[in-house]
């Protein structure tokens, strides 16, 4: 069950989602803080963990309902689409590289009140200070900046807070820890979409701005008190006194020569002693995309093709019912996975996702749409759990921790793959109405069965 509940740490999108495990070389005495098993009690797994459900409400709600709707404050529909795309997607980049270096200062930290504290409070304390920014940005270029930044200070926070689990958790309990963190993250984006979508529901650029503004109070004061929460109650060993940072030279000096070495041989793959594995990866890139394609551009999609009369509220209760359908799922999926095979429970939850979007192709009621969001939470749910309980059975024994840590890739390159639809999407729609959005459910049906495919084609039981 281990694998199953560790599979929950990728749900979060986008920002959350991208969990990097670069770490500046220490010595393992220094890294391992882990607790004794009778130290750690039932309220320790929420103390380590809420500051995660409140990095993924915030986060959720901006792209899928908030930034969408800036976005459409500055540019005309048809072209709404391509500059989310422009925005989002150096966004994730932004967020691969800053994590790794925050959680490389972490390392090195020796502050007295803990390793990873002082990151999360400097890094929430600078986003709750770009957060309004958000609210207050009246060009384009200027929501632009405030995106990048407030980036850059989330996963500033962010890095240093998901070493928290391999820190502080004794190593028998580590899987439960990640399974709590990822069901807090489903349930708090779930939920915050759906309140940020009724809120925003109401708003209009002029006239209902207070809606925006209310709608950031309480992303605001969420990740406020989650941080605050944290960084009270969670216990930390006291380092040495001595900040032990490396500079900013040491840095850049490691990235090129040692990240260099460490890359080629940490991306190194035997294609021919590990087909199974390069299947497994391909698969799931795939079955990403179209996890990722409907929150990134869902709020368009109601509006535009499916012509609702509040998309904000319809992708909030969209959002809401697939998440709590995804985590009802995943425990099933996992022990049907464990007695039937992974492959006819991937195959079978790809089907009931890809059966969900067909009906997006021909019905436009209220009804279909939340019937296709419960098929898509369910059908993403089982494929999310018997997909990561595979990986634990392909991947070589001797090389099980590169090869894990190499399906992040197949993950983040799903997720940049479904962000780059924006300009297809525009293309297409320009040509004729509503073209762009059936491209966009074709490429997302077609990807679901290419990974239904490439699942069962997978030899290892």
């Amino acid at each position: 069950m281990r694998s199953i509940n560790n599979l929950l740490k990728i749900l979060s999108t986008d920002s959350a989602s991208v969990m990097l495990d670069y770490r500046m070389r220490g010595s393992a005495s220094d890294i391992n803080t882990g607790a004794s098993p009778k130290e750690f009690g039932r309220f320790d797994y929420v103390k380590i963990t809420i500051f995660g459900m409140a990095m993924t409400a915030l986060w959720s709600s901006l792209h899928s309902i908030i930034l969408p709707l800036r976005i459409a404050d500055f540019i005309p529909v048809g072209k709404q689409a391509t500059y989310l795309t422009l925005l989002t997607v150096p966004g994730l980049l932004l967020a691969i590289a800053v994590q790794p270096i925050a959680g490389a200062f972490s390392d090195r930290s020796g502050l007295r009140w803990g390793r990873r504290r002082p990151f999360i409070l400097i890094g929430a304390i600078a986003t709750l200070s770009f957060l309004p920014g958000i609210g207050l940005a009246g060009r384009l270029s200027i929501l632009f900046a405030i995106y990048y930044l407030l980036q850059i200070s989330t996963n500033t926070a962010l890095g240093p807070y998901l070493a928290f689990i391999p820190d502080l958790v004794p190593e028998g309990k580590r899987g439960l820890a990640s399974g709590v963190k990822g069901l807090l993250e489903i349930a708090g984006g779930g939920v915050a979409i759906w309140l940020i979508g009724n809120l925003m529901g109401n708003y209009s650029i002029g006239d209902g701005g207070w809606w925006l503004w209310l709608s950031l109070g309480i992303l605001g004061a969420i990740f406020l008190g989650t941080m605050i929460a944290t960084v009270v109650t969670v216990k930390e060993k006291p380092g040495a006194g001595v900040a032990k940072l490396p500079s900013l030279s040491t840095i850049y000096r490691t990235f090129r020569v040692d990240v260099k070495a460490r890359l080629y041989k940490s991306f190194k793959i035997d294609v021919k002693a590990n087909p199974d594995f390069i299947r497994f990866l391909l698969s799931r890139l795939f079955f990403i995309i179209p996890l990722t394609a409907f929150q990134a551009f869902g709020l368009y999609f109601f509006r535009d093709y499916l012509s609702v009369v509040n998309p904000s509220a319809v992708m909030g209760r969209f959002s809401l019912v697939s998440s709590l359908c995804m985590v009802g799922m995943v425990y099933p999926a996992g022990f049907l996975s464990d007695r039937f095979g992974r492959k006819p429970v991937g195959l079978i939850s790809g089907l009931i996702a890809a059966l969900g979007i067909g009906l997006l192709f021909f019905f436009r009621s209220y009804d279909f749409i939340l019937i296709a969001a419960i098929l898509m939470g369910i059908g993403f749910g089982g494929l999310m759990a018997s997909n990561w309980a595979l990986a634990t059975d392909v991947v070589p024994k001797d090389e099980a921790g590169k090869y894990i840590g190499l399906t992040n890739l197949a993950s983040a390159g799903g997720s940049a793959l479904a962000r780059l639809q924006g300009p297809m999407i525009d293309y297409f729609n320009a040509r004729r109405f509503g073209l762009g959005y059936t491209a966009m459910l074709t490429t997302s049906f077609t990807s679901l069965i290419v990974s239904s495919a490439l699942l069962w084609r997978i030899k290892k039981r």
